[in-house]
């Protein structure tokens, strides 16, 4: 029953009515979002923090405020070989493995201008304050001397000094392992030859120390059974006669 321009009939007052329920309706329909699992959205208005939103499935955000959208999974993030230097001053590549995520997503997006980058730049200066406190090998020391070769030790340390580094940006370290630590090209070679000299040296040490005691045995079984009598100058020829003998036994028994 319309006539053929139903329109005409609208004053400007409907039509004001109309184009502000229409704007209603995409202003609506523009601020229907999909949470999604592992994600997060910062959001600001001018420049102005107005919160986070971390829930999942459909919800409504309006349009007039900007989002930025943060993954908040835990994630880890394997490094390039880094370069550092032990405690002795020598050139060191390492390899570090870490477990993170977002904790305070407004801190990691709003506080510092890249959170990933951050998280890599005090990587390598914790590396270089932990790594700098020990050798990376005690070649001639004793066993029990620590070096970069705790690689639990010096997890546990680069762990607690970036956990700390990183909170103030909203990022929790859970874990940073080296999972190489390795001599620099440069010095890779010569490191590895003063390896070597150290262990054949412990390895006569120990062949040393085994021969001197085996004479000194064998010497008060002698003089203690009564079987020789020995003045100053025989005992000294005895003990002398008996070391080259079994140095030379024990050596010929490594190459056989």
């Amino acid at each position: 029953g319309l006539g053929p321009r139903p329109h005409a009939g609208l004053g400007i007052g409907s039509w004001a009515l109309l184009t502000l329920l229409a704007a209603v309706v995409l202003l609506a329909l523009g601020g229907v979002r999909r949470g999604r699992v592992g994600q997060a959205s910062v959001l600001t208005l001018f420049g102005d923090y107005r919160g986070s939103v971390r829930r999942t499935g459909l919800l409504w955000v309006s349009p007039l405020l900007r989002r930025r959208r943060m993954d908040v999974r835990l994630r880890h993030w394997r490094s390039e070989p880094l370069p550092a230097v032990d405690a002795s001053g020598t050139a060191l590549r390492v390899v570090v493995l870490v477990v993170w995520r977002v904790e305070d997503t407004a801190r990691a997006a709003l506080g510092i201008a890249d959170h990933e980058r951050y998280l890599r730049d005090q990587v390598e200066a914790a590396l270089a304050r932990v790594l700098s406190q020990l050798p990376a090998d005690a070649f001639h020391e004793e066993a029990r001397t620590r070096t970069l070769r705790d690689a639990e030790a010096v997890g546990d340390a680069l762990t607690r000094l970036l956990k700390a580094d990183c909170l103030p940006a909203g990022i929790d370290v859970y874990s940073a392992q080296p999972t190489g630590i390795e001599y620099a090209p440069e010095v890779a070679a010569a490191m590895h030859r003063r390896r070597v000299a150290a262990i054949d040296a412990r390895h006569r040490d120990s062949v040393l120390t085994s021969v001197v005691d085996a004479v000194d045995d064998t010497v008060h079984r002698l003089t203690g059974r009564g079987i020789v009598a020995l003045d100053d100058y025989e005992h000294k020829a005895l003990v002398r006669d008996l070391t080259v003998a079994f140095y030379a036994g024990h050596c010929e028994h490594q190459r056989a």
